[in-house]
């Protein structure tokens, strides 16, 4: 809970432990096996940094982290933890918090989606799995994209560019290397797989925008966004990867803050192990650079996970708060995984820490967090104030409620499918290899001419006698504009009635294909490809 303009996350007789604002930045851990307390920590931190004007990001593996959006209620283990601490004297008081709820399969939660493009080819290589070779002709297909200004969007649009760098594989190997179409066949296969686990769903337009996870609701509280996780739980290498994106991008697109007297964002990673589970040492490096990096602009990373040796050595380094819950020791490895854990702190005289991490209860860890100077405190035993907020999932009609009035549901409600790779390969924009667009721009004057020359060699005889007779003249403002509408809604304009098009019309709406064709390849022009290849 917040109290004395801190953090506080655990009392004992004769301590508060709190966490210093202005030090959240410098990266935390919350360990310990289940059933021992992690969640309830979690919603405790997160509750406290939302009181500060903190925005958080956590994912919701079990659904009990909804919670937070509805009011907590007292219990016997509440109430003696209340008057045992002074808790009530703090500042605590039971209330929601603001939350909004996100789901990369758009069921429990707002719709999130990433572009291929954004995501770029490294981390999709993740997600499928594919040996080096394959991630090579994978990396060769983002490049011709890339270079071609075609937009990948979706799995369609991938498909399609697979099967158009394989079809002209002769033009590109000069330039990029052998293009094995057995590699290209077992990335369509794997794609299959990637969409039966929802990635139809999860690739696709309006793209998320992390600076819609950075929001205070009216009374300056940080809201808690929340990814539901319970079916995505069932793709690991989704969700790892997902979560990797969003850190790179934050890392990538967050202005250098220096110190502050607080967060700007927290990022809590639930499952922390499914990250680094066969991480090859390249990606390692690339994620160790992050973390070092991202809390100069106002970023603090949480890391949950059973062990501390779950997370690589370079990385717990970096980890200068800690939350140790109970830790079972039944096995040699589990008597490791122990002394790791009591190793990762600075000894208490009074007690020793190997041996109380196996005896904590439920609701009870060691704490030691960085103090003015930056430095570890000795670790204490406390137990962990309780949530504020509700301890337990909330009734899904209270969360449809609450997707339902969100601020961002008109924006990422419904998905768009935008003109991108798929679109101008089956027009045959790329009838020329070089599918480079001879029009820079695309203006008045160059529709006028495209009706110009249309009118030049059309017929007169073509034009339609009923339409000459009975439809008064249109200025060209209006004609451009039901163009405009028949393509974007395909073929059918604006008033949802077909119509017999003139000579002038088609010219318009050849003109303002083009004009779209060339501001997709507008987007892609100067791309730049971040830590992990996505897009910046």
């Amino acid at each position: 809970m917040y109290a004395e303009d801190k953090i506080l996350i655990g009392c004992n007789e004769n301590e508060n432990v709190f966490l210093l604002p202005k030090l959240a930045n410098r990266h935390g851990l919350i360990a310990g096996a289940t059933g021992t307390g992690k969640t309830v920590t979690l919603k405790v931190m997160a509750e406290s940094f939302s009181d500060l004007g903190v925005p958080v990001f956590l994912a919701d593996m079990k659904g009990d982290i909804s919670g937070l959006a509805k009011v907590g209620s007292d219990n016997d283990f509440i109430t003696n933890n209340r008057q045992k601490y002074g808790l009530d004297e703090k500042g605590f008081n039971f209330k929601a918090y603001p939350v909004e709820f996100w789901d990369l399969f758009g069921e429990k939660g707002l719709p999130v989606r990433v572009s291929l493009s954004e995501m770029g080819p490294v981390l999709l290589s993740k997600i499928l799995n594919l040996s080096e070779a394959q991630a090579g002709v994978l990396n060769i297909v983002f490049k011709v994209a890339d270079e071609k200004g075609l937009l990948i969007i979706d799995l369609k649009d991938l498909k399609s560019m697979i099967n158009y760098v394989v079809e002209n594989k002769d033009q590109f190997e000069g330039e990029y290397g052998a293009i094995a179409p057995k590699s290209a066949n077992t990335i369509l296969r794997s794609l299959i797989t990637l969409e039966d686990q929802g990635g139809n769903v999860f690739f696709g337009q309006p793209a998320l925008d992390l600076n819609d996870f950075m929001q205070l609701d009216d009374n300056g509280k940080g809201v808690i966004n929340i990814l539901d996780a319970q079916k995505l739980s069932l793709s690991p290498e989704i969700y790892s990867t997902f979560l990797l994106w969003m850190l790179s991008n934050l890392y990538q697109n967050l202005p250098e803050v220096g110190d502050m007297d607080k967060p700007k964002f927290v990022f809590f990673f639930d499952e922390a192990h499914l990250l680094f589970d066969d991480m090859s040492p390249e990606f390692g490096k690339k994620i160790e650079q992050i973390v070092r990096l991202i809390r100069s602009k106002g970023v603090g990373l949480y890391f949950i996970s059973q062990s501390p040796a779950d997370i690589p050595d370079d990385i717990l380094a970096q980890l200068g708060n800690r939350v140790q819950h109970a830790l079972h020791a039944y096995t040699p490895k589990d008597q490791k995984a122990v002394k790791v854990a009591a190793e990762t702190f600075r000894a208490n005289a009074d007690f020793d820490t190997a041996e109380v991490i196996s005896n904590l209860g439920i609701g009870e860890a060691l704490v030691s967090v960085l103090d003015e100077k930056g430095t570890p405190t000795v670790v204490e035993k406390v137990n962990i104030v309780p949530p504020q907020s509700h301890i337990g999932a909330i009734e899904d009609s209270l969360r449809s409620d609450l997707i339902n009035v969100s601020v961002f549901k008109s924006k990422y409600g419904e998905a768009v499918d935008p003109l991108s790779a798929y679109e101008m390969l089956l027009e045959k924009i790329d009838s020329n290899p070089n599918i480079e667009s001879e029009v820079p721009t695309v203006d008045k004057e160059i529709i006028e001419e495209a009706i110009t020359q249309e009118a030049e060699v059309a017929p007169a005889a073509e034009a339609p006698q009923e339409a000459s007779q009975e439809a008064p003249a249109q200025p060209q403002g209006s004609v451009l504009g039901d163009i405009l509408g028949t393509v974007l809604t395909g073929g059918q304009p604006a008033g949802g009635k077909s119509t017999k098009k003139t000579a002038q019309q088609k010219a318009l709406e050849k003109a303002a294909s083009q004009a779209m064709n060339t501001a997709a390849r507008e987007v892609t022009k100067g791309l730049m490809r971040g830590i992990f290849g996505q897009m910046k």
